[in-house]
């Protein structure tokens, strides 16, 4: 006797099901592992629109992705070939991802603190003369040139207020009006303006008043100090 159908979608509670046949039973199996992988191989290749509203995730199966999950997809979608870390956009769903400025070995200089009877309102990370450095969040370059002090300057408005500064270049690789990505080339380090040396000036300003980046860069996912970030596998500790 078949056993009794109901509707389709509707749940009646523990039934048992058909017995297969062996083969046919084998090859239902082997199309559902198969299908499964697809799926698999799919959603990890693909990254939601609902990612690009921000950091509140609607979607349930957007909240089911890890965030390493979610990360490793826009790496794979935005990679940099003149950078060995994620290009992260603002519009694609990990707004608040930050990034270390630089990216190979340096060392810190000086900090937010007085120094020679002024105070000092970034981090100076030294690094040979010509280092790469980058984007420590997507956002749109204002200024491009040489600014005094900090010699050939950028300077990024993220939104929101938020503003980061990367002074003392030898080249500068961006243009003023230019949107970029975190984790973009910004240029090369060197010692121009008021410098004693090769290094990367970095300072972050919020609704126009000076912020410790390191602090700052803490709370948002990156370690300056133990040259690590969150959105490549670090354990941040803030």
């Amino acid at each position: 006797m078949q056993p009794r159908q109901h509707p389709p979608g509707r749940y009646r509670g523990r039934r048992r099901l058909p017995k297969l046949p062996s083969r046919r039973y084998a090859a239902v199996v082997t199309t559902a592992f198969l299908g499964a992988g697809v799926v698999a191989l799919s959603a990890g290749a693909v990254v939601p629109d609902s990612l690009t509203s921000g950091s509140t995730l609607g979607d349930p199966t957007t909240q089911a992705l890890a965030v390493e999950d979610r990360l490793n997809a826009l790496d794979k979608a935005n990679r940099s070939q003149d950078r060995p870390g994620p290009a992260l956009s603002m519009e694609q769903g990990a707004p608040d991802v930050w990034l270390l400025p630089v990216q190979t070995q340096f060392q810190i200089t000086t900090v937010y603190e007085m120094r020679w009877g002024a105070f000092h309102f970034g981090v100076d990370m030294a690094a040979p003369y010509g280092t790469p450095y980058y984007a420590a969040h997507a956002g749109t370059v204002t200024l491009a040139r040489y600014e005094g002090g900090y010699g050939n300057a950028i300077r990024i408005d993220h939104g929101n207020g938020i503003e980061t500064v990367y002074g003392h270049s030898s080249k500068l690789l961006v243009t003023e009006g230019q949107h970029v990505e975190a984790g973009q080339m910004l240029g090369l380090i060197g010692s121009t303006g008021y410098s004693t040396g090769n290094h990367l000036h970095f300072e972050v300003t919020v609704n126009g008043e000076h912020a410790d980046p390191m602090a700052y860069l803490l709370a948002h996912g990156v370690d300056i100090a133990k040259r690590l970030e969150a959105a490549t596998g670090g354990t941040v500790i803030t």
